[in-house]
């Protein structure tokens, strides 16, 4: 079996609200969506969210390297070989995770298809039977924050992460609103996205939040800032989350080395799709670090790849993949019976992608052929 062709859409996935964290506010949320298909006439797709402030890539970068490197070099190659098609990337061009991904993820699919397993089968089998789908609540007013955080408890969600990081002061408000509004059975998850700078900062905010009963604190500090995160883990009792400052293996081992974090927060479109993910995952188990896959808000396709690895691995103790709750309209249809995701057993991710909806939603295109 070899990739015949790679047709790449670039899209832009309508949300319901708009998407506010630390450092921008999204409307829409810029995908690419990639459908490979086989010369045996097997098809799998895959998906690409980069994120310039975390990823290094653009939404045009991204379809331009695809388009005019990865793709190309892909064409007549086995996509079952995953290790040998991460090393021919590798060697095309440096880091550019998320391009990298969507065609990891689309020969994943591809591969299950061919064998008629799903996904997760082919990187251990199926592990857990569910995850509780964690609800995140963008950047607001305090009042507005805690007027969601209460409708999303009635409808039965029991966690929820929360995007802050402006002004620490501000930050704390929102936090102590959500929680005096939901009570203190429900968890709640601290993402600051970078958004306090230092260990100072982060430290400062952390004694303002003693006693509100946090799960845990994300990325508080500057993504380059590895020590930053040692010195706060070595001043609080909050468990640590290091998110943006996890790439792909070389930051995992420093992370390991310097014991920078309690959790590890995986994200395909960071290490470069689901091959690389289970080798952190791995890395992590080893090292006695708990795992969550997260996501860049991607549509049911990135979604039910990250899922596939955290449904695979007992270290995955959490998920965050609710883009496709996020979104008006989606290209895919990964099922979620709220407030669960329990994965179907079809082959591949499980996903059927609507056509007629991907072109709907692109903004451009292209085929590349051998």
């Amino acid at each position: 079996m070899k990739i015949q062709q790679v047709e790449i859409f670039a899209i832009h996935l309508p949300l319901i609200d708009p998407f506010i964290i630390s450092y921008a506010t999204y409307d829409t949320m810029p995908s690419i969506i990639l459908k490979v298909t086989t010369d045996t006439g097997i098809v799998g797709y895959g998906e690409a969210v980069p994120d310039e402030h975390v990823t290094g890539e653009t939404w045009e970068s991204t379809y331009a390297v695809l388009q005019n490197q990865l793709a190309p070099a892909i064409v007549g190659e086995n996509p079952m070989a995953f290790e040998k098609l991460h090393d021919k990337m590798n060697k095309i061009v440096k880091d550019v995770p998320a391009a990298k991904a969507a065609l990891d993820i689309a020969c994943f699919d591809i591969t299950g298809k061919a064998l008629q397993v799903p996904v997760y089968q082919l990187l251990g089998g199926r592990y857990h039977e569910k995850f509780p789908i964690t609800h995140v609540l963008s950047i607001g007013e305090p009042d507005a924050m805690a007027d969601e955080a209460a409708s999303r408890v009635e409808m039965g969600y029991q966690s929820f992460k929360m995007k802050v990081g402006t002004e620490v002061a501000r930050d704390v408000a929102r936090i102590k609103a959500v929680r005096e509004r939901v009570g203190e059975d429900i968890a709640i998850r601290v993402d600051v996205n970078q958004g306090w700078g230092n260990a100072s900062t982060t430290l400062q905010g952390l004694r303002a939040l003693k006693d509100l009963n946090i799960d845990w604190l994300e990325q508080p500090v500057d993504s380059e800032d590895i020590d930053g995160m040692v010195e706060v883990k070595s001043k609080s009792d909050v468990t640590l989350m290091i998110d943006e400052g996890l790439r792909g293996v070389r930051e995992m081992r420093e992370i390991i080395a310097k014991r920078a974090a309690d959790k590890v927060n995986i994200k395909l479109m960071k290490c470069g799709g689901i091959y690389p993910a289970m080798k952190l995952a791995v890395m992590a188990e080893m090292a006695g670090i708990e795992c969550q896959i997260g996501s860049m808000v991607e549509s049911s396709v990135g979604s039910a790849a990250g899922f596939h690895v955290a449904f695979s691995k007992k270290i995955m103790t959490s998920v965050e993949l609710t883009g496709p709750l996020k979104f008006s309209k989606d290209v895919g249809n990964l099922h979620y019976d709220v407030p669960f995701i329990c994965l179907n057993e079809k082959p591949g991710l499980g996903v059927d992608v609507d056509e007629e909806i991907l072109k709907e939603l692109c903004k451009f295109s292209t085929i590349v052929t051998a």
